[in-house]
């Protein structure tokens, strides 16, 4: 008996490459490689019979999309928003417009996790280098020159079909990381000075009271931004992020001159107490506001800065780029100078990338992305 022939894969639908976004800046914006995205498996060809008897059984009933609702022809989307962690800051190749021209250093790359993680036909970058939960949320706080992401966000989810929103943000306010990582290495260059460990240590958990309520208010505009575009809450997956460590005190004796000047202590006490502390914070605000919660505090355990060879490593050490001379770095004091200074390469963005899309293509509500002996990170499996 003839069989039905075998259908057609479906791609990707082709679309055109001229302004995607409906008016969102190109740089934010990248399509990704149809050849990474996944591809429905081919259907099994079945006798004419079968679907004959099957069609007679139900009436043959139309499906839902040739019952008068047209295909929505928007591509998907998956949208980053939050800070410096988010925007690819330390994975390098930053996009034309984000690298200090005009006072914009959102430091956006296109070797950010977003933009790695395949997660939809379309990749939009709105988080920024240095952001504070107020830049996310929205209102009229500017940063680096841009305006609120929640708002961009709303126009954003209008021209896509949003699959994904991820959020990573907190670090720049009470937490104050960069601020904790100058304090580390004043007290490890001043021998007057007692460690971080003991200067910071005993307000930590204080500053981690006080950023929470701002962590939820931004993440509780994402949701207001997606709700205002249309979509319901269980429309598409909202992800909240912690931070990696950078450090490790596993680090050798010469760590200084490598580029890692605090003390191992001090290291050893980011690792072990500031970090996992943070993210319990972050995955608290994540259950509150009915997100998921993916922590990356163990992300680069074992390729720390200073603890192997720096072609292994998936944070940065100590960096000074001279490049941010030509837009007039010295502005701030130099401190854009060493913007890229102890953030996620960009192996380790892949690494977070291939995580997330495991995770956000699975059912749990909330895991740790650890290093894998293949040489990425994985979700990690409950014991």
């Amino acid at each position: 008996m003839a069989a039905v022939p075998r259908a057609r894969d479906r791609g990707c639908p082709q679309r055109s490459d001229d302004d995607p976004t409906g008016g969102v800046g190109a740089p934010n914006v990248r399509r990704v490689p149809t050849h990474l995205l996944p591809v429905p498996p081919r259907r099994r060809s079945l006798p004419v019979v079968v679907l004959f008897t099957a069609l007679v059984t139900v009436g043959a009933a139309p499906p839902a999309s040739a019952a008068g609702v047209p295909p929505d022809p928007r591509p998907t989307a998956v949208v980053a928003l939050g800070d410096s962690a988010a925007s690819g800051e330390g994975a390098g190749d930053y996009e034309a417009g984000t690298r200090g021209e005009g006072g914009n250093w959102c430091h956006r790359s296109p070797a950010a996790y977003v933009h790695r993680s395949a997660l939809a036909e379309v990749a939009v970058n709105l988080a920024c280098s240095g952001a504070g939960a107020e830049h996310v949320a929205f209102g009229a706080a500017v940063h680096h020159t841009e305006g609120s992401q929640a708002q961009r966000l709303v126009e954003v989810a209008r021209r896509h079909q949003v699959r994904a929103v991820t959020l990573q943000v907190g670090a720049n306010d009470e937490p104050d990381l960069s601020g904790v990582a100058v304090a580390c290495i004043r007290a490890f260059l001043d021998l007057r000075e007692p460690g971080c460990r003991t200067t910071v240590g005993p307000g930590w958990a204080d500053r981690l009271g006080a950023v929470a309520p701002r962590i939820e208010a931004a993440a509780r505009d994402v949701r207001a931004a997606m709700s205002e575009a249309g979509y319901p809450p269980d429309g598409y997956a909202f992800v909240l992020l912690s931070y990696a460590a950078p450090g490790s005190e596993a680090m050798p004796a010469w760590h200084a001159v490598q580029g890692c000047p605090y003390s191992r202590p001090d290291a050893g006490w980011a690792r072990t107490d500031a970090f996992p502390q943070l993210a319990a914070t972050i995955g608290a605000v994540a259950e509150r506001v009915g997100a998921r919660f993916l922590d990356l505090t163990r992300l680069a355990e074992g390729r720390e800065a200073c603890t192997g060879p720096l072609r292994d490593e998936w944070q940065r050490r100590l960096t000074v780029d001279p490049r941010t001379l030509v837009q007039g770095a010295l502005d701030t004091a130099g401190r854009h100078l060493f913007q890229e200074s102890f953030h996620p390469t960009a192996a380790a963005h892949t690494a977070i990338a291939g995580c997330l899309r495991e995770f956000v293509g699975g059912t749990a509500a909330r895991t740790a992305c650890v290093p894998g002996r293949d040489g990425t990170a994985h979700p990690e499996v409950a014991a």
